[in-house]
């Protein structure tokens, strides 16, 4: 097969990984529906220069992924698969674009492994299928630190600038601290005068600034306060969940994410700097930089969340694929085995892992069970690959195929019976369907913007943590109440005589106060 086809159908495969079942599941909350809802709401006043959520204005984020999203609806319509279009595209287009430059920088057969191995892990095919801005800052992320080390500097600017542009001033701080600790580390000061900096700052400012200008102009300070210092810095110094403060709080979001590639990760760490040379030597410290740099960044960032650290999984992609060839071409056979049954251990912890959850969730009691059972297959398919076959190529493939089928099993199988666990749309269309909606509404902060996506009804938001629960019924009129299972019990113990539940699906609650 020539190397073109190959790559061809890399590309395909990923596509598959990418789009396949966009749409069988709702827009789970509460993420995924505030992105779309924004998009909507550009098209709905007809301005796409300041964001809306409830018909609001609010600083949140830049605008580019709402751009992307609006652009999506107006020509393809209203639906929440084409509110994850933008990352399915964006993210296929990650794989091309690493696929592209990594075999500039090393060769075409570490490419086509570092392209596999990014499109097929789990955090990257779940982010790649979301309609969250995780997908669209990694692009362009990528491709600036990628096009660093290609050379390509004034793509480089242009590409923070749209980083930037997607979601803040990480688009500047992040690959400007990775390229600046790589010049330090390896003494290299000078390339700094063939970056074209005046030239790249005046590019990368005619992308970034026009929409903060447009902004402060019209908002003024309230927009600096809100999204610089509530949202950068304050999300950066004050956690937003304090219960996930925790130094470790990453490192099974790495193990995790990568599946089912983790097996090869801690070889391929150490293998990438004792046994490379020359070039490749000079971009595997730049690979370690990237990834180290942002665990720690976000790491030490009081605000955790999981999608945070996507940024580290290209280079790691990277630092694996060229690991995979590495074994390839030489005969390691001792370290064959240590990796077979590092692979063959995490493949079958995940396997266990889903057989005790599908006991958990009645509806996946069988097709749980199932899948945990092919992923035990592949396991010692895997096991015997590293050490009876001695073929990390055929156990690498196997690697990428549970990879495929965690994919296929999870939109097809798994998430559609327990969507709605996650997502308010079933109980927001019986609202519309069933409840006079002059009524007052209450929605839960988590579920309002799912709320308001499916109804255009932007309720009351309901706080547990700051509002009092008595206050809703001090007052003689009907109201309707739309809560979690965990607030629903709160509710509950506050006064339940004139409270009845109307509507009831997967823990969400449709309540009725008299």
């Amino acid at each position: 097969m020539s190397k073109r086809i190959q790559a061809f159908l890399l590309f395909i495969l990923i596509a598959f990984n990418l789009f396949y079942a966009l749409a069988e599941v709702p827009l789970f909350d509460p993420d995924e529906p505030v992105y779309a809802e924004t998009a909507k709401e550009m098209i709905k006043f007809g301005d796409y220069l300041s964001p809306r959520i409830y018909n609001e204005f609010w600083f949140d984020k830049p605008p580019l992924y709402y751009w992307l999203v609006a652009g999506v609806y107006n020509v393809f319509g209203l639906s929440d698969a084409g509110a994850r279009i933008p990352s399915a595209l964006l993210g296929l287009g990650t794989v091309i674009m690493l696929y592209y430059s990594v075999r500039k920088l090393f060769d075409e057969d570490v490419a086509f492994w570092s392209a596999l191995v990014l499109g097929t892990s789990l955090e990257f095919f779940y982010l790649g299928k979301a309609a969250v801005t995780d997908m669209t800052l990694l692009f362009f992320l990528t491709g600036a630190l990628l096009a660093f080390l290609q050379d390509k500097y004034l793509v480089m600017y242009l590409l923070m600038g749209f980083a930037t542009l997607t979601k803040g001033p990480i688009g500047l701080v992040l690959p400007g601290a990775v390229i600046f600790l790589y010049l330090l580390f390896v003494g290299d000061f000078k390339k700094i005068r063939h970056m074209q900096v005046p030239l790249g700052i005046a590019i990368y400012l005619l992308v970034a600034a026009p929409w903060y200008y447009l902004m402060y102009a019209t908002h003024g300070q309230v927009f600096i306060d809100t999204f610089l210092g509530f949202h950068n810095v304050t999300r950066f110094t004050t956690p937003e969940h304090p219960n996930r403060v925790l130094w470790y709080y990453y490192l099974p979001v790495v193990i995790i994410g990568l599946f089912p590639w983790t097996g090869l990760l801690f070889d391929s760490l150490k293998k990438s700097i004792t046994s490379s040379s020359g070039l490749a030597f000079k971009n595997m410290i730049f690979m370690h930089i990237w990834w180290i740099f942002v665990l720690l960044f976000f790491s030490i960032s009081q605000t955790k969340l999981v999608s945070y650290i996507f940024p580290l999984f290209p280079p790691l992609a990277i630092i694996i694929g060229w690991n995979i060839v590495r074994i390839s071409r030489e005969r390691f056979l001792r370290l064959k085995y240590l990796n077979g049954m590092l692979c063959f251990a995490f493949l079958l912890s995940f396997a266990i892992a889903c057989y005790v959850g599908s006991d958990l969730l009645p509806e996946l009691a069988v097709s749980g069970k199932v899948f945990a059972g092919i992923v035990t297959i592949i396991a010692c398919g895997i096991l015997l690959a590293f050490t009876y076959y001695k073929d990390i190529l055929l156990a690498a493939w196997l690697q990428a195929l549970a990879g495929i089928l965690t994919m296929i099993v999870a939109f097809s199988f798994l998430l559609p019976p327990i969507s709605d666990r996650f997502s308010v749309k079933s109980v927001a269309n019986y609202y519309l369907e069933n409840v006079d909606q002059r009524e007052d509404v209450y929605v839960d902060k988590f579920l309002r913007p799912g709320f308001m996506y499916y109804t255009e009804l932007p309720g009351e938001e309901l706080r547990p943590d700051t509002q009092d629960f008595s206050a809703l019924f001090k007052v003689q009129r009907t109201r309707y109440v739309v809560v979690r299972g965990l607030e629903y019990r709160r509710l509950r113990d506050v006064d339940n005589s004139r409270m009845q539940t109307i509507y009831l699906k997967d823990d969400i609650y449709l309540l009725k106060i008299d």
